[in-house]
């Protein structure tokens, strides 16, 4: 004999939920001012820009791929509370997000992640006192052979850093070097870590053959 059980997704998530202190400290009218005006997504029909926002949130505070986030979602009943959703209700797919984060673009998605950590900074949740920086490379997801054959065409010496902005597609990737024998072609991730929260403070793009010094300047507590 089966049994039918009512259930509340707001009872399924602990009051200690660290979500439940993100959604505390979230600038909600600063997102809604930021948001405003954006046009809905194709394919994002009754989900509404700010869940939206919020799934982006939550993909970055976890570190998850689109495809990560979209099983996340699915399978997380306090990922379903943060962002807005029932307990039944579906959830987006992977493929979605990208044209999210192109409709709102970086700049208001930076300015309103800036803001929530300021929030968390006069709340006390992010001291800075102490902060972790450090790099990784992330390789364009190019090959180079179209451009070498283009740097033979034009007679140049050699591909290098000098080089690859005449020939490259990507104006702004380089070649970068770790040690004397990782090279990869591509930019560097610069990241700072408040080590009271562990929670992400900023982050930096560079090409690749920039220092992990030149770069710290961009992510360096304010």
């Amino acid at each position: 004999m089966s049994q039918i059980e009512m259930v509340c997704l707001e009872d399924l998530v602990s009051k200690t939920h660290p979500y439940r202190r993100f959604r505390e400290y979230l600038p909600k009218s600063l997102m809604s001012e930021y948001l405003r005006g954006i046009e809905q997504v194709k394919g994002a029909s009754g989900y509404g820009i700010e869940r939206l926002f919020l799934c982006l949130l939550l993909q970055f505070m976890e570190d998850l791929s689109d495809r990560e986030l979209e099983r996340f979602l699915r399978e997380n009943n306090a990922a379903k509370w943060f962002c807005g959703f029932t307990l039944s209700e579906k959830t987006p797919d992977y493929s979605l997000f990208t044209h999210v984060r192109s409709r709102i673009s970086a700049n208001k998605l930076s300015t309103l992640f800036s803001s929530m950590r300021d929030q968390l900074k006069n709340a006390g949740l992010m001291s800075e006192v102490f902060t972790f920086v450090d790099a990784t490379h992330l390789i364009s997801k190019a090959n180079l052979w179209q451009e070498r054959d283009k740097v033979i065409a034009q007679k140049m010496e050699k591909l290098n850093n000098e080089t690859l902005p005449k020939v490259a597609v990507d104006k702004q990737a380089r070649m970068g070097c770790k040690g004397k024998n990782k090279y990869w072609y591509g930019y560097k991730g610069h990241v700072s870590v408040d080590m009271q929260s562990g929670l992400i403070n900023k982050v930096a793009i560079t090409p690749a053959n920039l220092t992990d010094a030149q770069g710290m300047k961009h992510v360096c507590p304010s």
